[in-house]
């Protein structure tokens, strides 16, 4: 219960949007226990040997922008290549073949009858060791096979493992190798969408974290068709890395950025990373319907802030209920 407008979304914000900190500390000790395990698996030959930095944090829980309930954090591993050379495939992802006849602990990964990496195989064998912990309830392939899903037995949240390679800094630049959910590989770099995040972060005065965050529970509300977070992100990031006139306050912002996603739901959205292209994999129907509700929304955000300069907070904190749900805390006189 709140009696102003900034009152209610402090506290939406911190009980229904942000992470709970609780949980958090939780989530890190668990996250350290985890790469501690995983570094102790046995050198038998069988398991791919570890690059010098065994883990690198990765997704939307390594920039802070994840929004409640916490319910998977990913994580990378870094493999070491054993000699594997990099090469382009017609469809833009690549494969990774390793040095003809020498032994490795990578041999037994690869498509039957080659020397080619399989990045499904390599994914089982996280799977087949990740099945042996005992703190955990279940190991399974991501359904996007992508990524290892390990299911903890005590926490609500699942971990994504990625299996991945880095690259030869000399020759190609450093970037990472991960599954590309066929076999092959494609290109990534976690650590240029975590740094491009904090900066434009600390350029603003308002918190871009919390405006992705809050924008977070907003597309996941069933009311519309939920865009990807990363897309969501990148459209807010993009917008905040050119605009400079941020005010300290999220409701200030909210009209604005609900005209930007009208705007930017239907434009291509690059992979700031130059890796992936156009990031808005949306469909027609959905881009329309999303655009639809930005527009209903915006109109809603701007009555909410008419309300909230005549002191009506009443009315502004209802008008913003409205667009965010039975959660966001009702007024009390």
């Amino acid at each position: 219960m709140a009696t102003t407008v900034n009152a209610a979304f402090t506290e939406f914000m911190t009980d229904y949007v942000r992470l709970d900190n609780g949980r958090n500390e939780v989530a890190k000790k668990s996250k350290t226990n985890l790469i501690e395990q995983v570094n102790k698996f046995p050198n038998d030959g069988k398991f791919p040997r570890y690059y010098d930095t065994v883990s690198i944090e990765y997704g939307s829980y390594s920039r802070r922008t994840k929004i409640r309930p916490l319910d998977d954090i990913d994580m990378m591993f870094i493999l070491h290549a054993e000699g594997g050379q990099l090469n382009s495939r017609f469809d833009g992802s690549f494969d990774i073949t390793l040095p003809p006849n020498v032994p490795s602990n990578l041999s037994g990964l690869c498509f039957d009858n080659s020397f080619i990496l399989n990045s499904r195989k390599v994914i089982n064998k996280f799977i087949e060791y990740l099945g042996n912990l005992t703190d955990y309830e279940k190991a399974d392939i991501k359904r996007n096979q992508e990524a290892a899903t390990l299911k903890l037995k005590s926490y609500e949240w699942v971990y994504d493992i990625v299996p991945s390679f880095i690259t030869n800094k000399e020759t190609l630049g450093e970037y990472f190798m991960i599954p590309d959910g066929n076999g092959h590989w494609k290109k990534t770099d976690p650590r240029i969408d975590k740094e491009r995040t904090i900066n434009i972060n600390s350029k603003q005065k308002v918190s871009v974290l919390d405006i992705v965050r809050i924008m977070k529970y907003w597309t996941a509300r069933p009311t519309m068709p939920t865009m990807s977070s990363y897309l969501l992100e990148n459209i807010i990031l993009n917008y905040y890395d050119t605009n400079e006139s941020s005010t300290v306050y999220i409701d200030m912002e909210l009209p604005n950025i609900f005209a930007l996603i009208y705007n930017q739901i239907h434009q291509r959205i690059n992979d700031p990373k130059g890796f992936q292209g156009d990031i808005n994999t949306l469909n027609w129907n959905d881009r329309n319907s999303i655009q639809q509700r930005a527009e209903l929304d915006y109109n809603r955000a701007v009555e909410a802030r008419k309300f909230e300069n005549e002191g009506n907070h009443k009315s502004s904190i209802s008008k913003w209920s409205e667009i965010f749900g039975p959660n966001f805390p009702p007024h009390t006189a």
